[in-house]
């Protein structure tokens, strides 16, 4: 077949494929209308970064001026709303149980006199980790409490004895702490998951829409008819077909980084063009992963099912949730069948890092890598188009 030839075969299945596009609404949903929603849901969700005004109780046994002004600072905090204030301990802890509350911080009887006599009275505080996040959010904010309570009282005993501020600080911060957090630096939860779940969503619907594109061919014995605008040849046949879907979801996917780099104004250090070559190598990998499915198991239910569970495995396998690192060998060396993996770790490198291109090489060359997967499968894929029969 010379080049006119395969390029002109290309281009009368791709153009078949547009029409199979358009007259099929799940395609539509699937490939347009979820990945646009999606966006839209989660950027506006976490749109301020982390969750605020998060209800919590103060069980003040105290009242005095000393514990009014702990929790007026208390209710400050952006993450924090004090919501309930009372002295029985049973009736904030009965608001936590039924779900009204996420935390109570109690502080005891005698708490200022305690304190200003060096009896070191004692800061309580509840979080219910049944919530992980504001569980973690308030438990940062309440401990945060506690110390400059304690550092207050501190800096007036030591005031009432006589010693200056600096002989103060060294007494109630001995070592000095610097901290500095890199690539997140304002602890924003949505930095830190929508760069990561809205591209793992498009390679899920990627490889639902690959899987289905070919299994409804095999399905409905129009496989055959596929095959013969390729002229046989599998490889012109599976480009005409992904050719329209790699155009549409490499647009969803450019669409996915203006609303994040652009609209949301994410960090992008290293610029768009590794971004946009990670997300084109992402496109086209998970395309190779769902023809690999599909034509291992050249059954549409099962192959849905294995595309349907491969994808929402990725969420759980590529560090961004639970670090790689702290997995089993094996389930590390697994992480790297997966395309979400390595785009993520361009990511890091490459958006929050700003780390020079050659340090990534290495990921692109694995997204590139699965590309070879078709090839594996290609015989037997071609196989099925031309001898399965669909049993009901």
């Amino acid at each position: 077949m010379n080049k006119n030839s395969w390029l002109h075969n290309i281009g009368v299945i791709a153009r078949r494929e547009m029409s199979r596009l358009a007259h099929q609404p799940v395609y539509f949903f699937c490939m347009i209308f979820a990945p646009i929603f999606s966006m839209v849901f989660f950027l506006t969700l976490m749109s301020d970064g982390l969750p605020t005004n998060l209800p919590i109780a103060v069980v003040d046994q105290d009242n005095s001026a000393n514990s009014r002004k702990i929790i007026r600072q208390l209710d400050a905090f952006e993450q924090s709303k004090v919501v309930l204030t009372t002295t029985s301990f049973e009736e904030a802890r009965k608001e936590v149980q039924k779900g009204n509350l996420y935390g109570i911080f109690l502080i005891p009887r005698d708490f200022g006199t305690d304190a200003a006599s060096g009896r070191q009275p004692k800061l309580s505080f509840y979080t219910n980790s049944t919530y992980l996040v504001a569980s973690s959010l308030l438990f940062r904010d309440m401990k945060t409490m506690s110390v400059l309570a304690g550092a207050s009282v501190g800096l007036q005993t030591g005031k009432a004895r006589g010693l200056t501020d600096d002989q103060i600080m060294a007494q109630l911060q001995p070592i000095q702490i610097d901290t500095h957090i890199i690539g997140n630096p304002w602890l924003n939860y949505s930095v830190y998951l929508n760069n990561t779940i809205l591209p793992g969503i498009i390679q899920l619907l990627i490889f639902l829409v690959t899987v289905y594109s070919i299994g409804t061919e095999l399905k409905y014995g129009t496989s055959r008819e596929w095959l013969g605008l390729g002229n046989q040849s599998i490889t012109v046949s599976l480009l005409g077909k992904l050719l329209p879907q790699t155009i549409i979801f490499m647009l969803i996917s450019v669409l996915c980084a203006v609303s994040l780099y652009g609209f949301s104004d994410f960090p992008l250090n290293s610029g768009w063009g590794p971004m946009l070559s990670a997300l084109f190598l992402l496109v086209i990998a998970s395309q190779a992963v769902g023809v690999f499915m599909i034509g291992i198991i050249p059954t549409l239910r099962m192959g849905l099912s294995t595309a349907s569970l491969f994808g929402m495995v990725s969420f759980s396998i590529v560090g961004f949730s639970f670090p790689v690192l702290a997995m089993s060998p094996a389930m590390q060396g697994l992480s790297y069948l997966f395309p979400l993996r390595h785009y993520f770790l361009i990511y890091v490198d490459q958006a929050l890092n700003g780390r020079a291109l050659h340090y990534s090489i290495d990921q692109y060359l694995w997204l590139a890598a699965f590309l070879i997967l078709p090839f594996i499968v290609g015989k037997h894929l071609k196989n099925a188009m031309l001898h399965f029969k669909y049993i009901p």
